[in-house]
């Protein structure tokens, strides 16, 4: 709105900041169905067109000030009605078309590192966002489940659906054909082929396998890694 009042005079912006606020305070909220002076004080701030003639004071200001308190209370309730009503109006938009994952003991997927829950991992705006992937202990309901965590990582192993993303394994024209790599194949690992970005769990799980090949001599690690491009 002030950059539109002013076109392009930015030098003399202060001096609209009492119009601006007058107009934010005056304007009916989509969510509340009144502006937010009135949510506040009960009545609209006035203006030139409303001093002629003079209002009605009374309509303005209440001698009683439990009637006004009253007023004030009932056009809160209003308010929050108003409020709820458009919050239900938004999930239902949001919901809509949206399809419900719901995983099974034994599925793996990426795990959506919170801030507020994982801080030491995300104190770096460079670091990744997501790590995995992990494998579905338990499915407590279709909301929440149990990863097989590793416990450095100093948190609950229960998890929100929504911080999951499904991870899609590897591709039939890329399996491989080692025995001690393909499930498929009797002496096979059971252990899925890990492929996307190398997060903290898949070095882990490289430097795991490259010590076990270290003491046992294999000429090749168990489970295999590939880089992926992103788009």
């Amino acid at each position: 709105m002030l950059r539109a009042v002013l076109k392009g005079n930015r030098k003399s912006w202060d001096e609209y900041l009492p119009y601006i606020e007058f107009s934010y305070n005056r304007v009916v909220h989509k969510t509340t169905k009144i502006s937010p002076f009135e949510v506040v004080y009960g009545f609209n701030p006035l203006t030139p067109l409303d001093l002629i003639p003079l209002p009605d004071s009374s309509h303005y200001f209440h001698k009683e000030g439990v009637s006004r308190d009253e007023f004030v209370k009932k056009l809160h309730e209003k308010v929050k009605t108003h409020i709820q009503q458009q919050n239900e109006r938004t999930a239902l938009k949001r919901s809509k078309g949206k399809k419900n994952l719901i995983f099974e003991e034994g599925d793996w997927v990426w795990l959506h590192l919170r801030k507020e829950r994982f801080p030491s991992p995300r104190k770096s705006k460079l670091n990744p966002r997501g790590d995995g992937p992990f494998q579905v202990l338990q499915r407590i309901n279709d909301n929440a489940y149990r990863l097989d965590l590793p416990r450095d990582y100093g948190v609950t192993n229960t998890f929100n659906v929504s911080d999951f993303i499904p991870f899609a394994g590897y591709d039939e024209e890329d399996e491989p054909t080692d025995l001690r790599t393909n499930p498929s194949q009797e002496g096979g690992d059971d252990r899925p082929w890990a492929k996307g970005p190398i997060t903290r769990v898949m070095a882990r799980r490289i430097q795991e396998e490259l010590d076990l090949l270290k003491t046992s001599g294999l000429t090749k690690p168990k489970v295999f890694f590939t880089w992926t491009t992103q788009s």
